[in-house]
């Protein structure tokens, strides 16, 4: 593989050039805060208001495409308080699911950006970029468009996980960037398991070589995009207030522990 282009006969459809650590869309206002720690005190609305979150799926998806998208929406809108709801035609803000060409593969804005918001997830295609083989990665984006960003950019991570900076193509060693110390997530436990971490081989140089291992053995399978973990589950409700009321707390905390992986 060269060393500074990621062919695309070789991509993982969340990594996509030009796009901050792969699959995401950042203003530099938003891009500064993020190294600085994100707060969403600082940026309150860039939470979707009253975690109301209308949608619209392109009708370029094939039936099968859409149901996909749609078990997503439904996962989430079951184990956390946020709601999808579909978009009525007067909204101003809304997410637009659709399949862009380019940047090609699955790519989101994070948190609510305002207008017509572009949430990109590329169906199957001859170079076998595809974001809908299973529910798992449209999650992925739909939690970034919540404003959860990957689990590895965490302050912390060094305790849990080693970047193997030798390994990863040049052009890209900046998406191995971390926070500082201040987060909105810290008072949860790293979580291996989550649907946000970065996989073994992302953006690796060379077939084979990691750029990133855990340091514990139970995190050895990183990267999984099946379904939001327990921890997911729980930062998304903490994130958007869902444990205010008391009975929703208990009702929220038992879904993620049952469902979350």
């Amino acid at each position: 593989m060269n060393e500074t282009l990621l062919e695309e006969e070789h991509m993982d459809p969340e990594l996509s050039p030009g796009l901050f650590q792969g699959d995401m869309a950042l203003t530099n206002e938003f891009y500064n805060y993020w190294r600085v720690g994100l707060k969403f005190e600082i940026f309150p609305d860039k939470l979707w208001r009253n975690g109301i979150v209308p949608y619209t799926i392109s009708p370029l998806y094939e039936p099968s495409e859409q149901v996909t998208i749609l078990k997503a929406i439904k996962m989430i809108n079951f184990m956390t308080c946020v709601k999808f709801v579909p978009w009525d035609g007067k909204s101003k803000d809304y997410l637009l699911i659709w399949p862009m060409k380019y940047p090609k593969g699955c790519w989101s804005f994070v948190g609510r950006f305002g207008g017509a918001q572009i949430l990109s997830l590329q169906p199957p295609d001859r170079k076998g970029v595809n974001c809908l083989g299973t529910e798992g990665r449209a999650i992925h984006e739909l939690m970034h468009a919540l404003g959860v960003f990957h689990e590895q950019s965490r302050w912390d991570r060094d305790k849990f996980v080693k970047i193997h900076t030798d390994n990863i193509i040049p052009n890209y060693k900046a998406n191995f960037d971390k926070q500082s110390l201040e987060n909105t997530t810290y008072s949860f436990e790293y979580d291996y398991d989550s649907i946000m971490h970065y996989g073994k081989f992302f953006f690796a140089k060379k077939k084979g070589r990691p750029t990133i291992t855990t340091k514990q053995p139970h995190g050895a399978g990183i990267g999984q995009r099946k379904a939001m973990s327990k921890g997911d589950c729980l930062k998304l409700n903490d994130l958007y207030g869902c444990y205010k009321d008391p009975s929703k707390r208990r009702k929220y905390y038992t879904i993620c522990n049952f469902l979350g992986v």
